[in-house]
């Protein structure tokens, strides 16, 4: 059998897929060493969050099903018709979930940060942002839907903040949940949930991000710079201490 450099054995792909806990993978992938390990690890986890994802969609329509025949059974037995007007638009307003709007105050403010969004005058500003479009990447490369080339388009959607807060607070929502078509909604989660877990100040607005073509990398930057700097703190991302 295989063994880890750490002398424990390596585990099979068939054992891989057989964890079902997004958050043992996601410390499994952090401690390995074995670039193979980590590449079959990683398979591991992007199957397991499309299962959770297909599993989500299909008890989704199983729900919305069962509320259209209920509303159905509820209108036979008040006497009013069975496809009527109101029954339709009952249905048609199950099937719709509101995204909340944020509170006018952060709106202004957190607006008003985002304009200010100033670029980094530090010397190694080059070298510090590869490194964290690496470390992004790094960390959301098993999310589908994800594929960070840039602190820019790669953001639009809402999808890349909503995986990178996932991967360190996987209990906080259910990532195979969302929807790319709904980039306020995802921005609005992932920035309250960064906000509420890890303490990161909501920098950007999801208002703001909506009404641009593409993100303002600056802004995003900012954003995910002073993000990192949060789970530093929190003891969640160890860095290298200088001599």
């Amino acid at each position: 059998m295989d063994r880890k450099p750490d002398g424990h054995p390596a585990l099979t792909a068939e054992e891989l897929a057989a964890i079902e806990d997004e958050e043992v993978l996601n410390k499994m992938l952090d401690t390995a060493k074995d670039f193979e390990q980590r590449r079959m690890i990683r398979a591991a986890l992007r199957d397991l969050l499309k299962r959770k994802r297909e599993f989500s969609l299909d008890k989704r329509e199983q729900d919305r099903g069962s509320r259209q025949q209920d509303l159905k059974q509820q209108g036979l037995s008040k006497g009013g018709p069975a496809g009527g007007v109101n029954l339709g638009r009952a249905a048609q307003s199950l099937q719709q979930q509101p995204s909340s709007a944020a509170p006018v105050s952060r709106v202004n403010t957190a607006a008003a940060t985002a304009q200010k969004c100033p670029p980094s005058a530090a010397p190694n500003v080059k070298n510090v942002k590869q490194m964290l479009l690496d470390w992004c990447r790094a960390k959301t490369e098993p999310y589908e839907g994800v594929d960070i080339q840039n602190f820019s388009s790669s953001w639009k959607d809402g999808i890349a903040f909503c995986a990178l807060v996932h991967r360190f607070f996987p209990d906080a929502f259910e990532y195979s949940t969302l929807n790319p078509n709904k980039p306020r909604d995802n921005f609005q989660l992932a920035f309250s949930t960064a906000e509420r877990l890890a303490g990161c100040p909501p920098l950007l607005d999801a208002d703001d991000l909506v009404r641009m073509k593409e993100p303002d990398w600056k802004c995003v930057y900012t954003y995910i710079q002073e993000f990192y700097r949060c789970l530093v703190e929190k003891g969640l991302v160890k860095t290298k201490k200088r001599a």
